[in-house]
């Protein structure tokens, strides 16, 4: 892996002029956020040797390289998931790829199903902490260059940068929403069942992916913020029928509620 990771470095490299700080993730139906950057180098994922192909609706597939309030920063516009058939080597890969390019922010972005009776469709969550309830991405070998082989997960997500977010929310006069996210494998969308015991063990809102990037992040000592744009309510009473498309269009809905949220946490970002 290690090979693959300098090789992509490489590439990236000849083509950058300069080096990002900030890395970005945007999740499903979230990639309009993209516009906002500005100087735009963009290079397709299958441009991009030992990048894996993303599958999915909502993904566009390419990566960003550009500003955000003249921060430097690279955006995956399209993600990997574990439900695609990806080992949890290639879901991180990128993560990887951003760190050795010297990225020391990440902001990754989801679409996500609400389990607060307070949430509703199109709230966007600012993620506290979350509960991984797929393979851990750290199985295997361990490379020191990456980091501890028993990294320390007591601040998943930056305290600081949540705390820019909440007065950036409380100043736009958007609702406050947050909670535990939990990661689960998919595709199957929840059961009522399975949407009970998640509540029950603690998450307020389920999704498909962020929480591997984001072990694979903090191992590597890259601060992380998460916000979850809540698609869909796994609230008994609340529970409808949902397809991937009513996700995309309620997360193209809450996108430019979304972008306010970060542009302005970007520029604040030291």
């Amino acid at each position: 892996m290690l090979k693959a990771i300098n090789h992509t470095t490489s590439f990236f490299n000849k083509r950058i002029k300069e080096k990002p700080r900030v890395g970005i993730i945007l999740g499903t139906g979230l990639g309009d956020f993209s516009n906002n950057i500005s100087d735009q180098v963009k290079i397709p994922y299958t441009k991009i040797p030992n990048f894996p192909r993303t599958t999915v609706k909502g993904h566009e597939g390419q990566m960003i390289f550009g500003k955000i309030h003249q921060k430097n920063v690279m955006a995956m516009q399209g993600r990997f998931h574990y439900y695609e058939g990806n080992s949890m080597e290639k879901i991180i890969f990128p993560i990887r790829i951003m760190k050795f390019l010297g990225v020391e922010t990440l902001i990754i972005t989801n679409a996500s199903g609400g389990m607060n009776p307070a949430f509703n469709v199109g709230d966007v969550m600012i993620i506290k902490d979350h509960i991984h309830l797929m393979p851990n991405p750290l199985i295997g070998i361990h490379e020191p260059v990456f980091g501890e082989r028993f990294p320390d997960m007591s601040e998943p997500y930056d305290k600081e940068l949540i705390e820019k977010a909440e007065r950036i929310v409380v100043d736009e006069n958007i609702p406050l929403r947050e909670g535990i996210y939990i990661g689960v494998t998919g595709p199957t969308l929840e059961t009522p069942a399975e949407y009970e015991y998640f509540k029950r063990i603690g998450a307020d809102a389920v999704g498909m992916s962020t929480t591997p990037e984001v072990i694979a992040a903090r191992q590597m000592k890259v601060k992380c913020f998460g916000i979850s744009v809540i698609t869909d309510l796994g609230v008994p009473g609340k529970i409808e029928k949902v397809t991937h498309e009513d996700v995309q269009n309620a997360a193209n809905k809450a996108e430019p509620v979304l972008t306010r949220i970060l542009t302005k946490l970007i520029k604040e970002i030291d």
